[in-house]
């Protein structure tokens, strides 16, 4: 971590949680060579690695660092390690960073001193650093008087890098980065690592978002993400959590080879919070998610009571138009402490769906709440480990149904998933979902994409070489294209969720031997599962709050955080 480790401050902690961390301290006198860094870091793997050799070692190199660690990672390519790059300083012999060399030179001793405190504008955005901390939720005169407080301590401790980090330290450093930028550009040829590089769009120090897609080119197996709003200290600014950014890459695992179940990190609060207020604040507004649940009696209930704590569970449902109902079921599922893992698309987890986009996207913080590929062996793992599994039998047919076909469910004909469920006595729950056609009107559908000139050709290339994952499966369930549909937003309703009475598989061995008798609780759950539905759409219409307007004029009157009411099920 470079500078005087800052960085490593705001992320120990979280890491501390998936890792064993250890860090490398080059105390501001020192004056070791590159050669001795990378000897010293070198031989620090090695023997890690002698230890627990069934285990990777990640290396996170912060801009010298970056350089640092592909050095090690190009002289040691047996060794299984993962490279987290943060602007790289590999860029450095085409940043203005080599200019600073004759002026620090040149420069009279009496304005030395303001170098540093120049020098440190440019390494990032004091006003991000000073948000850290700061709570979202606030009201904007609490968040104002909190930032200015962290503004007032910062400055003096910018200003005071003129005695941390003296001219003649900075000298040293940009002689020993030009080394290292060197040494590090003429091996990218010879490292076989993982790479994870985080660029940031506003570093007035590198050109470190043309760095990331050359050195993404140029490296073996490399993943970039891009944060457009960071400067070049991106480790010290709010909104960014090394550890999410990891596990959202599908890059944290124990072993050799990814394990979806093994390796899963279950999302802390910190996540929890971001992906609620930030990612999916303005819509979370807007829908206003009501969850109802069945009891063992029958009766219906608002809230998850009717939903088993303790696992394996599988919850099987309708999925709306483009995926709608995820987050909101996610979120209420974390807040009664149930972590789901949710069996998505393999086209997700496929780097052909990232490399359109290089920035942190929705589809990597589905990653962090537990999303997995949908594949019968990880459907047996996450329910022999007890887990909560959400499964949607219509898959993308659903979530990409055409028109006229809100709330029909397009299941395969033949059961996937009940002898699975049996097999290891899991509870299945059915349930409903409705809302989409209140948020937005579906007008163009694949049959309508298709008739546009060149926008047929593009849908046609996305789904040359998709991936599916029923490939032996027969009928129109395995074999949806992939498209982006055409839709017409309205003026938000609601979103309502029905879970119905929970099935018990326990006990019933005989699922396992009769496929009719399997196939017959399959049609039971697909007709509970159109029922919830059904009752959702008839008691919605009760719902005095079912306008967003309504559901706004509620929280103007009560408090903005207090539940809003709903019809009475």
């Amino acid at each position: 971590m470079d500078g005087v480790g800052l960085g490593l401050i705001l992320h120990h902690k979280a890491l501390g949680k998936a890792f064993e961390v250890w860090c490398l301290h080059i105390p501001v006198y020192d004056r070791t060579s590159f050669e001795g860094l990378l000897k010293f870091v070198e031989e620090t793997v090695r023997t890690k690695h002698a230890a627990s050799p069934n285990k990777p070692i990640y290396l996170v190199g912060d801009s010298f660092g970056g350089c640092l660690a592909l050095a090690v990672a190009a002289r040691n390519p047996k060794i299984d390690l993962v490279l987290i790059l943060a602007n790289p300083t590999t860029s450095f012999g085409r940043s203005q960073l080599q200019l600073l060399l004759p002026i620090l030179e040149a420069l009279p001793d009496g304005l030395h001193n303001t170098v540093p405190y120049l020098f440190s504008f440019a390494m990032g955005d004091p006003l991000k650093m000073a948000t850290i901390g700061t709570e979202n939720r606030l009201p904007p005169k609490s968040k104002i008087k909190q930032l200015s407080g962290n503004l007032t301590a910062l400055f003096p401790l910018l200003s005071g890098l003129a005695d941390i980090i003296p001219t003649e330290t900075l000298l040293w450093k940009l002689k020993l980065v030009n080394s290292a930028s060197a040494y590090a550009n003429s091996h990218l040829h010879a490292v076989k690592a993982e790479v994870l590089v985080i660029a940031s769009g506003k570093d007035y120090m590198l050109p470190s978002a043309d760095e990331a897609k050359r050195l993404k080119s140029s490296l073996q197996n490399c993943k970039v993400y891009l944060f457009k709003d960071h400067g070049h200290t991106i480790l010290l600014e709010v909104g960014i959590s090394l550890l999410t950014i990891i596990k959202g890459a599908c890059k944290y695992r124990c072993s050799r080879r990814l394990d979806f179940v093994s390796d899963f990190v279950p999302p802390s609060m910190s996540e929890f919070k971001y992906a609620v207020y930030e990612v999916y604040g303005l819509s979370r507004v807007a829908t206003a998610a009501v969850m109802f649940s069945t009891l063992d009696d029958g009766r219906i209930v608002r809230g998850l009571a009717g939903v088993p704590k303790e696992g394996p569970v599988l919850l099987v449902g309708y999925h709306m138009l483009m995926a709608f109902d995820l987050f909101p079921l996610v979120e209420e599922l974390l807040r009664e402490k149930i972590v789901v893992r949710g069996l998505a698309h393999p086209v997700i987890f496929t780097d052909s769906l990232e490399n359109s986009t290089s920035e942190f996207s929705v589809l990597a913080l589905m990653k962090v709440l537990g999303a997995v590929p949908v594949t019968a062996r990880n459907i047996f793992r996450l329910l022999s480990t007890k887990s909560h599994v959400l499964l949607y039998p219509g898959g993308a047919r659903e979530s990409l149904h055409y028109k006229g076909e809100e709330y029909k469910l397009c299941w395969p004909k033949q059961q996937e998933f009940v002898r699975m469920a049996a097999r290891f006595g899991a509870t299945i729950v059915p349930f409903g979902t409705v809302g989409e056609d209140d948020i937005a009107e579906l007008v163009l559908d694949y049959n309508d994409l298709m008739q546009i000139p060149f926008v047929n050709d593009f849908v046609r290339e996305i789904n040359r070489n998709a991936v599916r994952p029923r490939n032996e499966s027969e009928g129109e369930v395995a074999h949806q294209e992939q498209f982006i549909p055409g839709l017409l937003p309205k003026v938000p309703g609601r979103f309502y969720y029905l879970f119905g009475k929970p099935i018990e598989t326990k006990g019933k061995e005989e699922l396992l031997k009769d496929r009719d008798y399997a196939n017959e609780l399959y049609l039971q759950i697909k007709s509970e599962v159109e029922h919830n539905i059904d009752y959702l759409l008839k008691k919605r219409e009760e719902d005095p709050y079912r306008s967003v307007i309504d559901r706004t004029l509620y929280r103007a009157i009560y408090h903005h955080w207090q539940d809003v009411p709903a019809f009475d099920p």
